[in-house]
């Protein structure tokens, strides 16, 4: 891999970066495909017209998605493309986030291969994590490996009877000389019966305080005590995972952060989290602005005066939410410990998930109910359905509201009686 200095012309690069995208991958067959995704709409009736939130697929074909994936990464990582603003060290290029944004926009022309939501989970979620918290042996270990997708992981964080508040979790993790003893159940476990690792938050001292007596392990599913168990979601597929933990013996070495520092670890995984669900990075989850301006213009009602506001609405929401996250991935990509900004992006995209959903149920109206075979009409049905989901991944709408009135609007916290008292004290271990 040729490292490219801080110095390198960018126009060099934004070529370079093209022609290895047209030897390696499909141009998108979009009007306006030049990179800027909020041009143009995308062609009626090419490729897919999926648009679910949740993959609603056999275990085989997101076996398959997935292995489309991982070729694609691996080619992208050999390649020099994946870790662009990384460390050296780590593997990456230590480039500036410009050419990230170079290279995202070029990228963004070509019909790139998608199995839903454990990629960028575990690329940009625990390689994040782990290169912010973990030991030099544990960053060679697994950044390289979750980046080029060679390895996949994913969180352990919900519990069934912590609901939102994760800091009341009681999955413990006991010690045992040099190894600890996992017990507990985690649950809504996205791609967990794909992933060779799960980023697990436990218990290791019910005498304190809720939020000072946790620790973060690197679980490996293959060791004994581990089990996955799938989800039926509404939509139809188990995207979603239980995982349970039961005798699970880890090395110490797989303690990633210091003992009690398992908060910290969680609250900086979810930053990155509600970065990632907000569409930071260029992710994309279910449909979009152009999804439904496509729509809009098949349906031949753009001129109609309602249509036109609505579509304006969600380009202008969807234009603010992109700004709100590059903030949050600058202050990320910067050292910086994720802000509320992440809170403030999550928030939004859940906002503009449900105005997509109002209008393409206005624009469809009966379609959306009648499965006529019609492309991209009864595809949307999965996207009505998936949306509310994301209110509560990464964090409840309820949660990001108290983040943004605490921390930004400096609003008197919530009372919280039990804040201070152990743990052992507030609820039955």
């Amino acid at each position: 891999m040729q490292t490219v200095s801080t110095e390198a012309d960018l126009e060099q690069f934004r070529t370079e970066a093209r022609r290895w995208l047209e030897a390696n991958a499909e141009l998108h067959t979009s009007v306006g495909a030049t990179g800027d995704d909020e041009v143009g709409a995308d062609a009626w009736g090419a490729g897919s017209d999926s648009v679910a939130v949740f993959y609603n697929i056999s275990e085989e074909e997101e076996s398959a998605l997935l292995a489309a994936s991982q070729d694609w990464q691996r080619r992208k990582f050999d390649a020099g493309y994946a870790m662009l603003n990384w460390p050296l060290e780590l593997g990456g290029r230590g480039l500036p986030n410009s050419y990230v944004r170079t290279y995202n926009t070029e990228e963004a022309r070509f019909v790139i291969p998608s199995a839903g939501e454990l990629p960028p989970t575990s690329m940009g979620l625990i390689a994040t994590t782990i290169s912010a918290f973990g030991t030099e042996q544990q960053k060679q270990r697994f950044v390289a490996p979750l980046m080029r997708q060679d390895i996949y992981g994913c969180q352990l964080f919900s519990e069934p009877s912590a609901g939102s508040d994760l800091a009341s979790l009681t999955t413990r993790a006991v010690r045992d000389g040099d190894e600890w003893v996992l017990d507990g159940q985690k649950v809504w476990t996205s791609g967990a019966k794909f992933a060779q690792w799960g980023l697990a938050i436990a218990r290791t001292d019910f005498d304190a305080p809720k939020h000072k007596g946790q620790t973060a392990f690197l679980v490996p599913f293959e060791a004994p005590g581990v089990e996955v168990r799938g989800i039926r979601q509404m939509t139809g597929g188990t995207n979603f995972n239980e995982v349970f933990l039961t005798g699970v013996r880890l090395q110490d070495d797989l303690r990633l952060g210091a003992v009690g520092d398992g908060w910290r670890v969680a609250l900086t995984c979810l930053g990155f989290e509600r970065d990632h669900s907000g569409g930071g990075g260029g992710s994309h989850v279910g449909g979009g602005y152009r999804q439904v301006a496509a729509l809009a213009e098949h349906l031949a009602v753009t001129t109609d005066p309602v249509v036109r506001q609505t579509l304006a609405d969600l380009y202008i929401h969807h234009r603010v939410t992109q700004y709100t996250n590059r903030r949050a991935a600058t202050r990320i990509k910067a050292g910086q410990t994720p802000g509320p900004e992440a809170s403030l992006g999550k928030l939004m995209w859940t906002a503009n998930m449900a105005r997509v959903s109002d209008a393409v149920s206005s624009l469809l109206g009966p379609r959306l109910l009648a499965d006529t075979g019609e492309w991209g009409t009864y595809a949307w049905g999965e996207h009505v359905l998936g949306a509310p989901g994301y209110r509560i991944a990464g964090g409840s709408d309820e949660i990001q509201r108290n983040i943004i009135g605490e921390r930004v609007l400096g609003l008197p916290a919530e009372p919280k009686v039990d804040k201070d008292m152990p743990f052992s004290a507030t609820k039955r271990a």
